[in-house]
């Protein structure tokens, strides 16, 4: 089987749904959420619980942005910061967040069981292992601290990495068994459904052209109406124009992201590779990451330097390290390939930001969404009601050059890779 560039494989597991109507006239509600990825979807839904009226528009259809195409890791860690560099940077704040970070998979795993949703979740842990033996010191370090602040995560060595793996590729590494992995998009719309049932009223089709201040409040237009509201979240991460929202549009680089999925595994592949199913991702910041579908493939990914002839380059690629990892993957093909945008910070770190009163937003997953989005969302909620909330606010911080930034962030990748080849510092 082959597939386009923008077939995934969450697309061909997830049943077809009725978008919901783009918006036709002017409405006045309580709250308007811009976005319809998950933290969007998670703030609107927890606000409407609380008894609020809540609008979310949405550009494309839900789930279509990074929220619905990306591999599916649920990972209770962010990118490139750990508690101590937390407590230096947030001070008072920081606690808080980091406990938020610490639960955010178990909350989003026991969201699901409560709700009934169906998105293919597999609590089966998450896996950090270390790609070479200096970097295991870096794996313990982060075991230490996350267990200060009352993670499980938990410090496996060489032997027991390998059979957790059925691979000698890697020296061991963190395990965190509250994380897992979801079908991205199918929680997406799960979400929708539920946010619908609740009362938000869903448009889609209906991109965000301009975010005002009106009277005592917010006027957001689009090509077709226009929403009059008290507050507004903005939750476009990526995909954020700078039309939009100067500020927030200047300061996340959008990277390219591949995603691709094998074939289906043998039952005898599936025995040997990963055979409890956790969600994998290395220590490498050009990372080694990948986990099972519902149907028993291989879903991966990778960045590339540059883009052209990206689908033959990327399955070359990939069949090389895994087939490095897994011998037994030969031969290897690849059934789905496609892309999306992840929001990258200068710093690696997400940012969330008041731009007004009552209006909110934030940048910067950096790759670790999917954990943060329900609890970020649901955060969101509580300041948007006046409650405390455990998200540090600070000022967006546009990056200098940024067109010049954009065009050439994809080099950065050489020094990445230069950079993994070095012991870390701890």
């Amino acid at each position: 089987m082959s597939a386009g560039m923008h077939t995934s494989i969450w697309e061909s597991l997830t049943p077809p749904r009725q978008p919901a109507p783009e918006l036709r006239s002017a409405l006045n509600t309580e709250i308007v959420v811009v976005g319809g990825g998950l933290t969007g979807l998670s703030a609107a839904l927890h606000l409407a619980q609380s008894g609020r009226k809540v609008a979310l528009i949405e550009g494309r259809t839900i789930g279509w942005g990074g929220s619905g195409r990306n591999n599916g890791q649920v990972i209770p860690t962010l990118a490139a910061m750990e508690p101590a560099a937390i407590m230096a940077r947030y001070g008072a704040q920081a606690e808080p967040f980091i406990h938020m970070i610490r639960d955010s998979a178990d909350s989003l795993f026991e969201f699901v069981r409560s709700y009934k949703l169906e998105c293919d979740a597999e609590q089966t842990g998450w896996f950090q292992p270390a790609h070479s033996p200096d970097y295991l010191r870096l794996s313990e370090s982060r075991v230490k601290a996350w267990q200060a602040h009352g993670s499980t995560a938990e410090l496996l060595n060489k032997e027991e990495g390998d059979t957790l793996l059925g691979s000698s590729h890697w020296h061991g590494g963190m395990l965190n068994r509250t994380g897992g992995h979801v079908n991205p998009l199918k929680l997406s719309r799960a979400l929708a459904r539920l946010c619908a049932e609740t009362g938000v009223k869903i448009f889609e089709q209906t991109p965000a052209n301009s975010i005002n201040r009106h009277g005592e409040g917010w006027r957001i237009s689009t090509p077709h109406g226009k929403l009059q509201a008290g507050a507004v979240l903005l939750a476009t991460n990526a995909y954020t124009s700078q039309n939009l929202e100067p500020c927030i549009g200047r300061s996340i680089v959008p990277l390219t992201a591949y995603q691709l999925a094998s074939q289906p595994l043998s039952k005898a592949q599936r025995a040997e590779i990963i055979p409890k199913r956790q969600a994998i991702s290395d220590t490498r910041g050009d990372l080694w990451y990948f986990r099972y579908s519902p149907d028993h493939r291989l879903v991966t990914g990778a960045a590339l330097l540059i883009k052209a002839g990206a689908k033959p380059r990327l399955q070359a690629l990939l069949k090389r390290r895994l087939q490095s990892a897994f011998p037994s993957l030969d031969p290897l093909e690849f059934s789905h390939v496609w892309s999306g945008f992840v929001g990258i910070t200068a710093d690696f770190t997400p940012r969330f930001h008041a731009l007004g009163p009552n209006y909110y937003s934030f940048t910067g997953y950096n790759g670790r969404g999917i954990a943060l989005t329900l609890s970020v969302g649901r955060e969101f909620a509580r300041k948007i009601n006046g409650e405390e909330c455990a998200l540090p606010f600070e000022a967006p911080r546009p990056i200098p050059l940024h067109s010049i930034v954009r065009r050439v962030a994809r080099s950065r990748l050489i020094l990445t890779r230069l950079k993994d080849k070095q012991p870390p510092k701890v």
